[in-house]
């Protein structure tokens, strides 16, 4: 049986995994409809789907680990994995989505950022995976 802790953490990644699944669909469609041309005119169509694509793959992951959470509940490092991916999309893709739409240019060097988190989630998913649980 789960503990507690574990259940809240599965409980957290799979209400954000719906959260951000349902906005990368919703700003995926207008990407390809509403804001097409706009982004075109822009010539920023390609971030744009940079950042739904990072945006909805991260998203699946963060739903994996909440289920594997659900099954394993001991591992460690797992709630590292999802809050860098969490904090990835908003900060990653969420910088793309505003650079697309001519947000401020202070948010160009704030991409990367949300890059080495999406990383960190990665490695911390190898130490969670190395390790036995506790």
């Amino acid at each position: 049986m789960a503990s507690k802790t574990a259940m809240r953490h599965s409980k957290t990644f799979l209400i954000l995994a719906g959260i951000f699944g349902f906005t990368g669909v919703i700003l995926g469609a207008l990407g390809a409809h509403a804001l097409e041309g706009t982004l075109r005119e822009r010539e920023t169509l390609e971030a744009w789907d940079t950042a739904v694509r990072y945006h909805l793959f991260h998203t699946a992951a963060l739903m994996a680990l909440g289920l594997w959470l659900r099954l394993e509940p001991g591992v460690r490092f797992a709630r590292a994995a999802g809050g860098c991916w969490s904090a990835g999309i908003v900060v990653f893709s969420g910088s793309l989505y505003a650079l697309a739409l001519g947000g401020p240019g202070y948010l160009g060097p704030v991409t990367p950022v949300g890059g080495v988190l999406f990383m960190g989630g990665w490695v911390f998913l190898v130490l969670a995976g190395a390790r036995k649980p506790a």
